[in-house]
């Protein structure tokens, strides 16, 4: 689908109107979004607007580009990143920026450019150029970013503090999947702030002379958001190790808890042994009370250990770190 919407020199409003109705000149500039186009809309690229073959080549791409700027004669080539909600995957949106134009192609659906789109269509007072739309797209994509990655630092903190006690092992598996969310985070935050740079300090974007505070405020955010990133992946390797520590210091204390058992039973399987072998010749069988005698030097051997043990604290187990 192909949406159109033109600013006049009267500086009148149009939406939605033949393609062919962008370029007359009445038209003071134009902005044509490409939302999930088909095959036939997709070759007005190159039939209408005449883009260079390797800026619709990577518009088309089946892998997703990484954001980047390329210049062209008479206008700009970006590739920006969205992020989808749901599963954090990246969606690339391609924009054609000039002078009197701007147009955007996405072959997935993106929020934001329906929510600009909306804003843009039902405002009053229409913008001053595409380089201030542009600034829009890229600022309201950066934006959305930050609900993200507040929640992440949420469910981290939840995970620290634990205080619905739930088992280790849970808690781990939910601090890894919080790890790969950041990394793919983190593949689209990083390529964006180097984006960002690039054009702020750029010195061919002559537009950025009037606009410079705004798109440095972009890179502001993105700066933010990339040292949020690094301080929230050092902040769950604290928690991983921290739990790590926890669960092999209760597995210590298990394998220390069965080591004194089995212990404890080695005296007494001995003593089993000895007096199971049956000789004829062993003066204990005839003892009248030989019975009793060595289960209760059995059971004082066993309680003489288990107080020992005991004593020397090797069968304290801290319940409360096994919650």
């Amino acid at each position: 689908m192909i949406n159109t919407f033109v600013i006049t020199k009267d500086h009148k409003m149009i939406i939605d109107c033949p393609l062919e109705e962008v370029k007359k000149d009445h038209v003071e500039w134009y902005w044509v979004d490409f939302n999930q186009p088909s095959k036939s809309e997709i070759e007005q690229l190159a039939a209408f607007f005449q883009f260079h073959p390797l800026a619709i080549e990577d518009c088309l791409d089946h892998y997703q580009q990484r954001p980047k700027l390329d210049f062209y004669d008479g206008y700009e080539f970006l590739v920006i990143h969205a992020l989808e909600k749901k599963r954090l995957n990246a969606v690339e949106l391609d924009m054609f920026v000039g002078h009197d134009f701007i147009v955007t192609f996405h072959k997935e659906a993106i929020i934001e450019i329906e929510e600009i789109w909306n804003k843009v269509t039902q405002s009053q007072q229409p913008l001053k150029g595409p380089f201030f739309l542009m600034h829009g797209i890229i600022d309201k994509l950066v934006d959305e970013y930050f609900p993200l990655i507040y929640h992440m630092e949420r469910e981290l903190n939840e995970i620290e503090d634990n205080r619905a006690n739930k088992n280790i092992s849970h808690l781990m598996d939910r601090l890894f999947d919080l790890r790969s969310d950041l990394s793919i985070f983190r593949k689209t935050i990083l390529p964006m702030r180097d984006l960002l740079y690039r054009m702020v300090h750029s010195d061919r974007l002559k537009f950025l002379t009037d606009q410079h505070l705004y798109f440095n405020d972009v890179y502001d955010h993105l700066l933010k958001l990339s040292e949020m990133l690094d301080s929230y992946r050092d902040f769950s390797s604290d928690i991983r190790d921290s739990y790590l520590s926890v669960n092999s210091n209760n597995m210590n204390e298990t394998m220390m808890t069965l080591t004194v058992i089995t212990t404890i039973f080695m005296p007494l399987t001995f003593i089993a042994g000895v007096y199971g072998m049956n000789f004829k010749n062993m003066p204990e069988l005839e003892w009248h009370y030989g019975y009793y005698i060595v289960l209760g030097g059995m059971g004082g051997i066993a309680l003489c250990m288990f107080m020992y043990f005991v004593k020397k604290n090797w069968l304290t187990i801290n319940r409360k770190n096994r919650k």
